[in-house]
């Protein structure tokens, strides 16, 4: 058994960036190096799609190599046809997080989505919602428009409103539902940059071009492990949520004869750059975030030395305590 050589509860390891960037990889080199110290460390997924069963090949889940390389958590945790919502698996990963904690054990959060990755550390809360209050105000939106109901945040809430678009009532409807709901303004509720649980955050980088070639390797090798069969395999089984990871519609379209696997793939190609474009737009407000160039031939060894300099409370003064202005991450 691997001796606890902490005299304090370890920093989480959060590491992120945009799909295809290397995060599962680094993350578990990173644990055979930490365990090579006598420290034990473990990987908790926070990437929404990788909580469903048998969809493997689609969300790049680690291998079953891999996994038992290093254990992992919150994989393959709920079926296709469930529900996974930020709130609930805050809720999960909080758990893993100080159960690993109390056995002096390392957690290394490994993930893509960036409010998951998140909501595991940071101080956000999840306000619930009401059937009731919804249907009374969109009622209202219809009979009195959109611009009597951002009149009405603007005068209840203009931190809010400041950084709402009038035109989006789908929007402006959650936070007077919020506000109703909570008896506080819904800007009181929003992500604040700042740690409930002590972490240090890695950020892998890469270069346009680099990305964009890691997504069509990465493309290209979904097809060649045989996506089309795990989508033929479940696609009666994909509830709402599970059906949005990017990918699945696409194979669904090309199996109902839309269009041709070549363009579907390509379709998959061309929408996952857009995503990583938008994932490193959406990490980048992060001030915290210690970023690494995704490519450089020392990469465990840089991010082992950020995890020391961290340990080390050479980044305790460096919290952005901010509030994070893209108010429709919580609906």
């Amino acid at each position: 058994m691997i001796e606890n050589k902490y005299h304090h509860v370890p920093k989480v390891i959060s590491i992120v960036g945009p799909t295809a960037s290397g995060k599962t990889s680094l993350g578990i080199a990173l644990s055979k190096r930490l365990h090579e110290r006598g420290v034990c460390a473990e990987i908790i997924n926070a990437d929404a799609y990788q909580m469903y069963r048998h969809m493997d090949i689609g969300t790049a889940k680690a291998s079953a190599k891999e996994q038992a390389a290093v254990p992992h958590h919150l994989l393959d945790i709920i079926d296709p046809e469930e529900t996974m919502t930020v709130a609930r698996f805050q809720t999960l990963a909080r758990q893993y997080i100080h159960d690993l904690q109390s056995r002096g054990v390392r957690p290394i959060l490994v993930g893509g989505s960036g409010l998951y990755a998140r909501a595991a550390v940071d101080d956000i809360t999840f306000p619930g919602t009401d059937a009731t209050i919804r249907a009374a105000l969109e009622e209202r939106e219809h009979k009195e428009g959109a611009d009597a109901l951002f009149a009405e945040l603007r005068q209840k809430d203009p931190v809010a409103a400041a950084h709402m678009d009038a035109r989006n009532p789908r929007r402006t409807i959650r936070a007077l539902e919020v506000i109703e709901l909570t008896g506080k303004p819904y800007s009181a509720t929003l992500p604040q940059y700042k740690y409930v649980i002590d972490c240090v955050q890695i950020g892998l980088d890469l270069q346009r071009e680099d990305l964009d070639q890691r997504v069509e390797l990465r493309t290209q090798l979904m097809r060649e492990q045989g996506f089309v069969d795990e989508v033929r395999a479940i696609r009666g089984r994909l509830g709402v949520t599970a059906a949005r990871a990017l990918g699945y519609q696409q194979i669904i379209d090309y199996l109902d004869g839309v269009w041709s696997e070549d363009e579907a793939f390509a379709d998959i190609a061309q929408k996952t750059k857009r995503l990583a474009r938008k994932q490193m737009g959406w990490f980048g407000r992060d001030a915290r975030i210690h970023w690494l160039d995704a490519l450089r031939p020392d990469l465990v060894d840089a991010a082992l030395a950020l995890v020391d300099a961290a340990d080390a409370g050479e980044f305790d003064d460096a919290s952005a305590d901010a509030t994070q202005h893209h108010l429709g991450t919580l609906e």
